[in-house]
């Protein structure tokens, strides 16, 4: 049975990270925008029956609910916390599938990835998010943040800056990162 042992403030305050006493998935993320990208993952659409989540991202052993400022987070939490408990996680999708993913596999790239999980996506998690690398053009890295990080505005300024710049001192001083 899923509990929620634990719930995180985020830097976001439309959004609360949620721990759970099981680990949900294994080196992978999700992250949803809406009820109609989580359509085949059951854990995320059954969040977003909750009225007023507007975002999930899941990883680990937490979730990350990011809610509409209208709402309240105790007409949320209280639903979502009944819902985990009545969760099969054998439902959990397991494999993420990467439809016509235009990610190149270049050492650069590699390099950048792995930069990037050592140092930059476990602060991320600390937070209730992530960091997607949708690609890498020339010396232009685009990233997508998840979570708690999609729409909070310190990572959409500072945080970009702090990966810029800890990518340009680790790897190579002519890359840019942009958020697509």
């Amino acid at each position: 049975m899923l509990n929620v042992q634990d719930v995180d403030l985020t830097p976001n305050p439309q959004a609360l990270k949620f721990i759970i006493n099981e680990k949900l998935l294994n080196f992978e993320t999700r992250n949803y925008a809406n009820i109609e990208e989580a359509a085949n993952d059951p854990l995320a659409s059954g969040i977003f029956q909750i009225e007023g989540v507007v975002s999930v991202f899941y990883m680990d052993k937490f979730v990350t609910i990011e809610k509409d400022p209208k709402a309240s987070w105790g007409q949320i939490q209280k639903p979502f916390v009944e819902f985990m408990k009545n969760f099969d996680k054998s439902l959990v999708p397991q494999e993420k599938e990467i439809a016509g993913s235009n990610i190149d596999d270049t050492e650069l790239l590699k390099k950048i990835n792995e930069l990037l999980d050592q140092r930059v996506r476990p602060a991320l998690a600390g937070d209730g998010g992530g960091l997607e690398v949708l690609g890498l053009d020339g010396q232009v890295l685009t990233i997508r943040y998840q979570g708690a990080c999609g729409s909070c505005p310190s990572s959409i300024r500072g945080t970009l800056v702090a990966i810029e710049n800890l990518l340009r001192r680790e790897i190579s001083p002519t890359l840019e990162v942009v958020s697509g």
